[in-house]
């Protein structure tokens, strides 16, 4: 018999939540494993909120919903909360009822500061980095790389830094059209004469020759080597040297975090430095990296401060041939798994937010997300 659509749906619906998750859906481990290490947090979330005044929505909500934003890949916060209204999915993760009216995008924008003032989103994937060294999954062989993050600003907003005291070029001329032609070439821009009015912290920066040059953030993972998980992220200024620079900086914060030491250090040529070398020798890391170019005889270098630099790329040269450099270089490629996903699921490729601690905190809520995918195989909550 023909079925019919019913044209006066019931005023009230009977139905449990938890039944329209299918068992073995991939949210549910998850969802465990996040709630446990959110529970923890509950100190931190005390003292970032006034005990008094109007109840805020539940800053565990907030990270959630963040994680949901990398999971699935959804462009804008605006966007999120459309998909917290309607899918039931969303809100069972959110711990929302089907009766609860969904939060506000414009909740983000007002939280992020304070997220930032208390390190909220740094605490959190600290604690997911925990939860996977506590399991066992983390090796002692790291692997660190660099990438750029192109800025949310345009070229056309890269325009000459104006003189003490010279008004900034203004764009209120109505009569102007939003998206005027322009012609950069035969023009000389430099990061030492332009500056981006969109995002001034966005800096121009090609990776490699043959490439164009763009306005960029540049983002930075610190991974281990068995499973690749992200064990530390940081975003910096794009320059020739930021990549040595955060990669020392991760080091040391995941040992001060994590009491953690590496007993190698993988990356690629762009890390061909000697005294990059020489302060991983220092905290007694064994660094894997291949040379650009033949290291200088020490004897041969006039300037006796830089002969520790060429004796460290010298030592190099002799671990080029073992074994455990070559299976630090194979391995870590695994880091660059991480950064596809970032980029192509957690839509890290190019920044939705203007402001380099913004685009730090996407970056730590990403790699979170990413830890907790992979950790849902290999240690089930």
């Amino acid at each position: 018999m023909r079925g019919h659509a019913d044209d006066q749906p019931p005023l009230f619906h009977v139905f449990c939540v938890e039944d329209r998750i299918r068992p073995d859906h991939p949210l549910r481990d998850i969802k465990r494993r996040v709630d446990r290490i959110l529970d923890g947090m509950t100190a931190a979330f005390d003292a970032a909120y006034s005990r008094t005044g109007r109840p805020s929505v539940p800053p565990e909500r907030l990270l959630k919903a963040l994680l949901l934003m990398a999971l699935y890949s959804v462009r804008s916060e605006r966007q999120l909360c459309e998909r917290i209204d309607t899918d039931l999915l969303f809100r069972w993760f959110l711990d929302l009822q089907p009766s609860d009216a969904a939060f506000d995008a414009t909740t983000f924008t007002h939280t992020r500061a304070r997220l930032d003032a208390h390190a909220l989103t740094k605490a959190f994937f600290a604690a997911v980095v925990r939860e996977a060294l506590t399991a066992g999954l983390c090796s002692e062989h790291f692997s660190v790389d660099g990438t750029l993050i192109e800025s949310f600003a345009a070229a056309k907003s890269f325009r000459p830094i104006p003189a003490d005291g010279e008004d900034p070029p203004s764009d209120a001329n109505g009569f102007q059209p939003r998206n005027p032609e322009v012609d950069f070439h035969g023009q000389a821009r430099t990061n030492a004469t332009h500056r981006s009015t969109t995002d001034p912290e966005a800096r121009l920066y090609r990776k490699g020759w043959g490439k164009e040059a763009r306005l960029s953030h540049m983002g930075h993972t610190l991974g281990e080597n068995r499973h690749g998980l992200i064990l530390a992220v940081r975003v910096t200024e794009a320059t020739g040297t930021a990549e040595r620079e955060a990669a020392l900086a991760m080091l040391d914060a995941v040992k001060e975090s994590h009491a953690v030491r590496p007993a190698t250090l993988g990356a690629d040529k762009g890390y061909d430095s000697g005294e990059f070398f020489r302060e991983l020798e220092e905290r007694r890391i064994e660094p894997h990296v291949p040379l650009v170019k033949a290291p200088r005889d020490p004897s041969t270098v006039p300037n006796p401060t830089h002969r520790p630099g060429v004796e460290a790329r010298q030592r190099m040269t002799a671990r080029l041939t073992s074994e455990g450099y070559r299976l630090s270089q194979k391995c870590r490629k695994k880091i660059e798994e991480g950064y596809g996903w970032l980029k192509t699921v957690a839509g890290l490729d190019r920044s939705r937010v203007v402001g380099r601690w913004k685009l730090t905190q996407l970056m730590e809520v990403g790699a979170a997300a990413y830890n907790l995918v992979r950790m849902r195989r290999l240690a089930p909550a």
